[in-house]
């Protein structure tokens, strides 16, 4: 089993930045693929962006480059770098873990999932 537990969400003003962290408890994920999701108020849960154990990442389009995903193994930590937010970038956020490393997009391929941080982006 593995426990993932999101931090570093709040509220902030636009063309802020913000850097969310999901650390992993109960073994190690360094070889899991690990990605963030986020899901605003009567939408689905959509993909941000994801990273293999390798440090393949990838990042939805709709990102347009000002949000990057990086990971720590020693730390057993995966964070989300979010600049220059917007008001439509407010969310939860949420870290998820797939043990096969594949690195999809869908929501359903991931095994683990956090709580959820919020962000609010305000105008």
């Amino acid at each position: 089993q593995v426990q993932l537990v999101e931090s570093g969400g709040g509220l902030v003003q636009a063309g802020d930045s913000l850097r969310l962290s999901c650390a992993a408890s109960g073994r190690t994920f360094s070889g899991y693929a690990v990605a963030w999701f986020r899901q605003a108020p009567g939408k689905e849960r959509d993909v941000v962006a994801v990273i293999r154990s390798v440090g393949i990442t990838y990042s939805a389009h709709s990102m347009n480059d000002r949000f990057t995903i990086s990971r720590d193994n020693a730390k057993n930590t995966v964070y989300l770098h979010m600049n220059s937010l917007k008001p439509e970038d407010t969310a939860v956020y949420y870290c998820a873990a797939d043990v096969r490393n594949r690195g999809q997009i869908s929501p359903l391929e991931y095994d683990y999932w956090g709580q959820g941080t919020q962000v609010t982006v305000s105008s």
